[in-house]
This record gives C-alpha cells, sequence and structure tokens, in this order.
C-alpha cells in the first residue's frame, strides 16, 4: 500500500483515485509518474548482486511504473498486494494455477466468464484438477458441493451477460470454514462499488482492460491479495513470467484518475435506459442488478455502492421467429451503438450473449440475450438509436 501520502487516508472515492499510488514529489514533483520501461537492472558490486540487495533486479519483476499501479490497486482493493498481468483472463488464470495443484476440487460459479469456463475445461482439467460448476442462487447452501479436496471457490458478481447476484460474505464463510480460497472477478463493479476483501473473499480481479484503463485501448488484469494470501500468489506471478508492460500500466494509472467520474456517467445512463426498456413491449426483460424487478436486486442494493454501465436485456420473439434473426436484425439496425466485445469504454456496444456453454443456468427461453455497454454519448441519442434497432428489427417480420 502507498502510504507516502497521509492526506488520501479517510478521503472520498474521487479524491482516492487521484492521489493513490503515486507522490509526485518523488519525482521532481512531476504530477503524472514517468514511463520506466526495463528488462535489464545494473548491480553496483557483484554482493548486490548475488543477494538482490536492491528494490529493482529485473522487468519481469517490477519497475517504479508497475508498482506505483500495484500500489494504487493496494490502496483502493484495501489488498495486501497487488500483481498486474497481460489481460483480465490471464489474471484469473494465473491466480488459479496460484492455489490449485493436481487432485484438489474446485467450484466456479456457472454464470462465469465465458474464457475463463474454457481454461477451467481444458486447461485445468488436464493438469487434474476437477472442476465444478455451481448455481449463482446457492449462498451458503454451496457447502453441500464442498469436497475434501475442495480448494478454491471462484466468483463473479453480478455474472457474466445475465447478472445474477451472489451472496458473496455467505459464500466466504462457508469456503474459510472448509479451507478453501475464495477468489472474486469484480470488474463490473471495481473496488469503488464494491470491495470484495471487505466481504471475505481472499483475491480480488479486475480486467483493467474495462474500467480503470476506460479508453478501449488497453490490455491488462491485476490480481489484489489478502494478506493470508499474498505470498502465494506473488510467487506464483514470478514463477511463470507473466507480467504487464510499463506503458500499459502507465496508461492504467492515467486512466484510474478519471475512473469515478466516468462510472458515476455509465451507471446514470445506463440505469435510464434499462428503466426505458423495461417499458417497451419488444422487451422480454431486463437484466440489471440495480433494478427493483431483477431476482438479485436485495443483494445488491445491500452490498454495493453502485453499478456500472453494462447490462443485457431478452428481446421479445414469438414462437415462430429465429432468435438469431431476430437478434441480429437488431443488431444491425444500430448505428450509435457498436456492434463489438469487451466494455468500460467512451463508446457503446452491443452483441447477442451465446449461453451454450452453462451446466447448471438455464438460458432465457423467451428471447435472444441482447448485452449493452452504455458509454458517453448522451441518452436522448442511444435511446433513439435503440428504437431504430427496435423498428428493423420489426421490420423482418
Amino acid at each position: 500500500m502507498n502510504v507516502k501520502d497521509d492526506h488520501s487516508i479517510g478521503v472520498g472515492p474521487n479524491t482516492q483515485l487521484i492521489r493513490a499510488g503515486y507522490s509526485p514529489f518523488d519525482y521532481h514533483g512531476f504530477i503524472n509518474p514517468p514511463t520506466v520501461r526495463a528488462s535489464t537492472v545494473l548491480f553496483p558490486d557483484a554482493h548486490t548482486m548475488e543477494t538482490h540487495g536492491q528494490k529493482y533486479t529485473y522487468g519481469t519483476r517490477g519497475t517504479p511504473t508497475t508498482d506505483a499501479l500495484c500500489e494504487a490497486m493496494n490502496e483502493l482493493e484495501g489488498a495486501a498486494g497487488t500483481i498486474i498481468l497481460p489481460s483480465g483472463l490471464a489474471a484469473v488464470t494465473v491466480t488459479f494455477l496460484a492455489y490449485l495443484s493436481a487432485g484438489d476440487h474446485a467450484l466456479i460459479v456457472d454464470s462465469v466468464y465465458g474464457n475463463v469456463r474454457h481454461f477451467c475445461d481444458t486447461m485445468l482439467t488436464r493438469f487434474g484438477v476437477e472442476v465444478e460448476y455451481y448455481d449463482p442462487s446457492l449462498g451458503a447452501a454451496i457447502e453441500t458441493l464442498f469436497k475434501p479436496n475442495t480448494k478454491l471457490v471462484h466468483t463473479e458478481a453480478p455474472g457474466s451477460n445475465t447478472f445474477e447476484m451472489q451472496d458473496i460474505p455467505a459464500i466466504a464463510a462457508v469456503a474459510h470454514r472448509r479451507g478453501a480460497v475464495v477468489t472474486m472477478d469484480n470488474t463490473w463493479a471495481t473496488p469503488i462499488n464494491f470491495r470484495p476483501l471487505d466481504f471475505g473473499v481472499d483475491v480480488s480481479i479486475q480486467a483493467s482492460t474495462k474500467y480503470p484503463a476506460g479508453h478501449a485501448d488497453i490490455l491488462m488484469g491485476t490480481a489484489s491479495a489478502n494478506a493470508k494470501h499474498w505470498d502465494q500468489l506473488q510467487q506464483a506471478h514470478g514463477e511463470l513470467g507473466i507480467c504487464g508492460a510499463a506503458d500499459d500500466a502507465y496508461q492504467v494509472l492515467r486512466g484510474l484518475r478519471t475512473m469515478g467520474v466516468r462510472l458515476e456517467r455509465h451507471q446514470a445512463s445506463a440505469l435510464a435506459i434499462a428503466e426505458w426498456l423495461e417499458s417497451r413491449n419488444d422487451v422480454a426483460r431486463v437484466l440489471h442488478p440495480a433494478l427493483p424487478s431483477f431476482p438479485g436486486h436485495h443483494i445488491w442494493k445491500r452490498d454495493f455502492k453502485g453499478a456500472s454501465g453494462v447490462f443485457s436485456f431478452v428481446l421479445a420473439v414469438s414462437r415462430e421467429q429465429s432468435f438469431r434473426a431476430k437478434a441480429q436484425a437488431f443488431l444491425n439496425g444500430l448505428s450509435l451503438f457498436g456492434l463489438g466485445y469487451s466494455w468500460g469504454g467512451f463508446q457503446s456496444l452491443a452483441l447477442q450473449v451465446d449461453l451454450g456453454e452453462r451446466r447448471i443456468l438455464r438460458a432465457p427461453g423467451d428471447g435472444p440475450v441482447i448485452r449493452l455497454q452504455i458509454g458517453l454519448e448522451d441518452v436522448a441519442d442511444l435511446k433513439s438509436d435503440l428504437a431504430r434497432a427496435f423498428d428493423a428489427a420489426r421490420g423482418w417480420f
């Protein structure tokens, strides 16, 4: 944690974002940290080299730039330590590899990010780890799935694409009682709206590609651990050699400074559009945790300080209509919304969700699921664009 500036203690989230992780007077008063690119680091003498008796030893072990981002994340997450990685997916997979061994059993929420599921079903199983998926609504009842060799419980709240909430404190209490580590993908909320380590999670993971970077041009992930689990995570990170680049760390650190105000805009615009969609006959359901109509709303309201700009809705389709054709007609009718993966950037995006790989949860049967990333455009313009897309989809049938 960055403790150089005591003025950061007890301040509001936006003030914390401005000051976290870096003291300008460490670098002659310049308000942004320099980008230190490095592989080789020189030692002043053989003894220092032999004993690694200086802070920096090699580029994979960190630079002042990457350390500034790690220190900022430590402060935001309330963590003992943070590792940075080249993507959000890498942040999850390296974390899994840090705590799982052949013969272990891992419980993975069934609403997990699709590429994490693919890693679990291929790499983890090939390494001899038994993977079992569970319903996100289980809460404390997850204990019925525990085995003597259960070593890790992975959570994601809200869940990918359909936004199921999880009772994180209840799950963490069970897991700790049974000796398992708890990990959480907290990309949707960021530590501004939910701090997983405060609710019993051991390792909080973010795809900082999304809101921390904020401009759709950087790939990076972070994993932040509590004191009990930090050494093991740090060791695995060093052994695997999967590290984030200094230039990308600089851009993420720069993006952090405005993340709070961007999140406020994303949240307000997304909620306005979600409420508008709920009023439309061509929408079967809106999947947004901040809506009172959403099944997990009470958990979101209890534990979270806010929302972000990503949610889904189910496009209403009559029985004789094809889900795919209706969804494609809708998506092709959009002009302001880009058709693309990821989220957290300034432009609004849309895509049709594929839920075919899920094991426990059923995909909505009343229509295709459309995921929206609400960017920073004017809400009135986005509503007009969506209305035109609904008209285009209606005209095909």
